[in-house]
């Protein structure tokens, strides 16, 4: 199993609540590097309203991916998840074949729907009718990144005779972050990796999500080894686990153990958000990681 980690981007993200300097972010995507891990994530916001707590944000994620690509030269660069909403499709195809180049082929191009009104409103996106503007994109990129020449006329968007040039070195893997029937049927037809999160152990819910995804796999006549599973870990710091039920504040040996369920669960990755984004946090991940790969 392949072992990620979400960057600091957000406030809270450091330990006085602040949103993070870009050189702090570096720091922890260059350690996570140095010890061994696998991939680096991002995520992706406008703005957070949660009334009544104040409003919070975020880095632009495009933007802090592509600017850790030459800092961190080994690991895989993904986003969890990029939402299709805030970006013309083509145009998102275009930045993810390019970022792929510059970075030497390693990058996961994940996409959602999106879900937070809230943003939506505030930046001026349309709220309507997500999962059907998603459907629409998903198809306009997964062909561009292919190296096809598209013509599409759907009822959102409309394109003509779009194409990527120069052509991209490679097909640009996809990841769709799903749950609901007709996500999971999208993703069962266009990705190659899927993502469910967040969770601290082997549950119900994961269960039932493995179950759904299986199942849109068999509807789409389609393997399920060509659909790289991929599952989001919640981890606190030790002993700060409090009531949370779909996270985990577990040692590096109980990390391990957990890893070891979740590939023989049929997952190949696991993209860890360490809510306390501390050294402490990478390293036990690390030392977690090397005892999984061990007991192969």
């Amino acid at each position: 199993m392949r072992i990620g980690v979400t960057v600091p981007l957000a406030y809270g993200d450091v330990a006085d609540g602040r949103a993070p300097t870009f050189a702090e972010t570096v720091g922890f995507a260059q350690l996570a590097e140095r010890v061994g891990l696998d991939s680096i994530w991002v995520y992706d916001h406008l703005i957070f309203k949660f009334p009544p707590e104040p409003d919070e944000g975020l880095h632009e994620a495009w933007t802090i991916l592509s600017a850790l690509a030459p800092v961190v030269p080994r690991v895989e660069l993904g986003a969890l998840v990029m939402c299709t909403s805030f970006r013309n499709a083509g145009l998102l195809a275009k930045m993810a074949a390019t970022l792929d180049t510059i970075s030497g082929s390693r990058l996961i191009l994940g996409m959602g729907a999106g879900w937070h009104e809230p943003e939506y409103t505030a930046f001026g996106y349309p709220f309507d009718h997500l999962v059907g503007r998603f459907e629409e994109d998903i198809e306009v990129i997964d062909r561009l990144l292919r190296g096809e020449t598209v013509d599409f006329e759907g009822k959102w968007s409309r394109y003509a005779g779009a194409q990527l040039l120069p052509p991209p070195a490679r097909k640009t893997p996809v990841l769709i972050a799903s749950k609901g029937e007709r996500m999971l049927r999208l993703t069962a037809r266009w990705a190659d990796a899927w993502n469910t999160a967040w969770y601290g152990r082997i549950d119900d819910t994961l269960r039932e999500r493995t179950a759904a995804i299986d199942a849109a796999l068999e509807a789409a006549g389609r393997d399920r080894a060509s659909l790289r599973k991929t599952v989001g870990v919640r981890l606190h710091e030790p002993g700060q686990l409090g009531d949370d039920a779909k996270g985990t504040d577990a040692d590096a040996q109980g990390l391990a153990d957990l890893f070891d369920e979740l590939e023989a669960f049929g997952y190949q990755d696991a993209i860890v958000w360490s809510v306390g984004k501390t050294t402490a946090a990478v390293e036990r991940l690390a030392q977690a990681r090397e005892i999984h790969l061990g007991r192969r």
